[in-house]
Parts: structure tokens; sequence; C-alpha cells
């Protein structure tokens, strides 16, 4: 990597052999990729990526990538977790052993500022899409609840909280205060009326159904733009004078904060301790590069998930994604992710 002034500079070539012995089932128009080789050769584009661009890295800059990719769906991890495709023969398996269980499910959003105009289509694609027919609590935290009633008509067994918060302004300051409210907030009311509980960006929409198949003790999500890179191009922490840090012999993935869950005792243990690790680093005036998702990925390099969705459970259009995804989304962002403009901040 050559570094610039007014940017950076990388080249990549790698290569997956397939291991995809299913065929997708199209949701919504996408290229089937088994055994399909992808080629990119120094394609130049403006980095897309939300860490640098949330730093302010990337005016400027330019990013040159060259890869070959034969895209692969692997159904485990390297520790033996699940790693969950939404139309693969395992998540059925998944679906048929918890659908049967009578699970209560929570949804935790934070809804703060501008970003009350996203909540009404979340929701409406949730109804629709997340755990349909099955008991479901939406966990709205908000600083203006008076603006969010009447959002949409809920269906059997589904509601909504609307928990207030004092007001948050800006991007930065709503991925520091994320954790802290989702651990209180699990701690009083949700730890006592569900069993599991899934964190989400509020700017997203389910386009596909996100069922069963996604519980577990402790999931994440893989990144969209980072499926299939290099570990070397992982935007782990790298200050050493952070609570977040990684090493560089450390990590197997790279997960994304815009969605990740688990049972409400795992994941209350997930927010105290990135919370802590948060204040920590701000009472030694260090900020980590990617601000809530360092924690997250520090905290589980430590805490191995049980189970890993696929990055079609949080995928969003970005020029910094190299690939096309061999199944199909299910959860896709409104906005473009890399580039949040001053509105919804």
């Amino acid at each position: 990597r050559d570094l610039q002034q007014n940017g950076f500079f990388f080249v990549l070539q790698v290569t997956y052999r397939s291991v995809q012995t299913w065929e997708p089932k199209s949701f919504l128009n996408s290229s089937k990729a088994g055994g399909v080789v992808y080629n990119y050769t120094a394609l130049s584009i403006e980095s897309a990526y939300p860490v640098l661009h949330a730093l302010g890295q990337v005016q400027g800059s330019v990013m040159t990538a060259s890869r070959q990719d034969e895209i692969k769906t692997p159904e485990m991890t390297p520790w033996g977790a699940p790693l969950v495709w939404g139309d693969s023969p395992n998540s059925a398996w998944r679906r048929a052993k918890f659908g049967q269980q009578g699970i209560q499910t929570g949804l935790f959003v934070l809804v703060v500022g501008t970003y009350t105009r996203f909540i009404k289509r979340f929701l409406t694609s949730a109804e629709t899409h997340f755990l349909p027919g099955k008991m479901v609590t939406y966990y709205i935290l908000t600083d203006s609840p008076g603006s969010l009633e009447p959002l949409i008509e809920l269906g059997p067994e589904r509601q909504m909280k609307v928990l207030p918060v004092a007001e948050l302004p800006g991007w930065d300051r709503l991925s520091y205060r994320r954790m802290p409210l989702l651990a209180d907030a699990i701690k009083d009311p949700i730890g006592s009326e569900v069993d599991y509980i899934f964190c989400a960006d509020v700017d997203q929409e389910f386009v596909a159904p996100v069922e069963e198949e996604i519980l577990g003790d402790l999931v994440a999500t893989l990144h969209p733009e980072l499926y299939g890179m290099q570990r070397s191009v992982y935007p782990y922490e790298d200050d050493e004078g952070s609570f977040a840090f990684v090493e560089e012999e450390e990590g197997e993935y790279y997960y994304t904060s815009e969605l990740y869950g688990g049972l409400v005792s795992e994941m209350y243990k997930l927010a105290r301790a990135c919370s802590v690790l948060l204040f920590q680093d701000q009472a030694n005036g260090v900020t980590a590069r990617g601000l809530e998702e360092s924690y997250l990925n520090r905290y589980l390099i430590d805490h191995r998930p049980t189970c890993v969705l696929s990055p079609e459970y949080s995928w969003w259009d970005s020029q910094m994604v190299f690939f096309s995804l061999p199944t199909n989304p299910v959860l896709r962002a409104r906005l473009p992710r890399g580039v949040k403009t001053e509105e919804s901040r």
C-alpha cells in the first residue's frame, strides 16, 4: 500500500474456489454466481467506505483495485459456526429447527434527528419480511416520540414500544451512544420481554424474508464491502492506544454494525463490554477509526459469533463491492452507505 497525500492506493488479487452447491432463489434482479469468475482490473473508483468517510480520510482519494474472484458461499466458519445464506438448505433446516419454539424476538432501532423519516419505510418492510407471522416487538429509541404516532398498523402478535431518549445530534455521536443505550434498554425493559434482540440501522429496508435462520446465541453479519477481501484490507482499529486495537494476526472476518443480535443475555454482555471500551477510549481522548463498529469487531474477535449472516443480510450498492452477490439481498440500505449526506447525519 502506497500512502499518498490525499488518500491511498492499493492493488489486490484474490482467487477463491467456489463451493456453492445450491441454486439461489430470485428475490430481486441479481446475478447467479455458481462457478462464474469475475474479473476486475485497474478499476478506479472513489472510495465509498463509511469508516473513511466518517473520519474525513477520503476527500479526493481514488482507490484502484485489481482482483479475480470466484465467489463462494461457504456454510461454516473456520470455528464451526453456521454461515447463513438465506435460501440455502442449511437455512431451511434452521428455520424448521427454530420455527416451532414460540420464540419472542425484539428489533431495536435508534431513531433520532432527521432519521425519523426512515422509520415508516423500515417498519413497513419489517412487517412484511422480518420473521413474518411470529412474535416481534419493535423497540424504537427516539428523541421525538410524538412524531412516530401513528405509523403503521401492526399484524397479530406484533407490537411497538417507544423509548424516549435525549437529543443526540450528529452521526458520529449516534455511533458512540447506541451501545450504551442498547445496554440500558436490554436491562429494562427488553431483557424481561423477549428471548432474542437484533439491532439494525433504521435507514435500511427489508426486501425479502428474514426468518428463523438468523437466530443464534450471538449473531453477526459480514460487511458487504469487505466480503471476499484479504484480511490485510480489513479496517480494524490499528491504534495501539485504543481499547478497540486489533493485532495483525487477529480476526477472520470484518462485521458490519448495521445488523447484529442474539439472545438478550449475550447481547447485554456485548453492549456492556463495548460501552466500557468506548468510554475508556473517550476518557483517554482516543477516537476509534470505525467508531461503534471498531468496538463491535474487537468484541467479536474475543467472543466469536455462534451464527454468522452472509452479506445479503445487510446489503447496499457500493462501488467498493467488487463482485456480484451470489444470492439475493434481504436487507438493503436506503442510502449509499459510504455517502452519508449532511441530511442523513
